[in-house]
This record gives structure tokens, sequence and C-alpha cells, in this order.
């Protein structure tokens, strides 16, 4: 990250901009659980990220497990939800949309297997 800190907005005001995300729960963070066809489409969606994250200088939390890919976004540098989560979520929602994903809430009443 620049030594510039993006400005917080916070989950909630981030959300309505984004479909199928939710605030996490315990700290000022958006997330969402995308479920893939397979393996190769969940990994192959992790690397096209990986390398938007990269250029942004922003990286997602994360977990894959099989097809399943769960991301939480905050920028700890500013102690929240900022613009470059909201971009991230953006990216991360088109990508998953071009492999076919489907998007599910990540809740903490979901079972997380």
């Amino acid at each position: 990250m620049s030594t510039e800190f993006p400005m917080r907005i916070g989950a909630e005001v981030a959300l309505p901009a984004l479909q199928g995300w939710n605030a996490a729960a315990g700290r000022d963070a958006i997330e969402k659980r995308y479920r893939f066809d397979n393996f190769n489409a969940a990994f192959g969606f992790m690397a096209r990220v990986a390398m938007f994250a990269e250029k942004m200088d922003h990286h997602p939390e994360w977990r894959n497990v099989y097809n399943r890919v769960d991301v939480t976004l905050t920028t700890h540098d500013a102690g929240g939800v900022t613009e470059l989560d909201v971009r991230m979520a953006q990216f991360m929602d088109e990508a998953a949309g071009r492999l076919g994903a489907t998007g599910l809430p990540a809740r903490a009443d979901q079972p997380r297997t």
C-alpha cells in the first residue's frame, strides 16, 4: 500500500453497491462465498483475482476448498472497508461470473465445509 491510506467508508455504505455480499461478523469487513463447477475453475478464479490484487496492491483474505472460495475484504491500513474493497468485490463478481460461479453470501450461520 502507498503511504496515503484510502478513507474508510464502512460495510454499511459499501454493501448497497454489491450483489450477494454480507457484512462480516465482529469487524468492519465484507464477505462472500463463491461456488464453481470444479477445483480448476475455483483456482482459475483465484489466479485472476491474484493478478488484479497485485496491480491494486490490495489483497483479499480467502480460503479455497475444492470448488468453493470464501472471501473476506477489508482494508487493514484503514481499519475497515474502503473503496478499494468495493472495487475488488466488483472485479471478483465479474471474474466469477465469467467462470460460471454461483455467489452465495458467506454468513456465520452457514457451515464452511
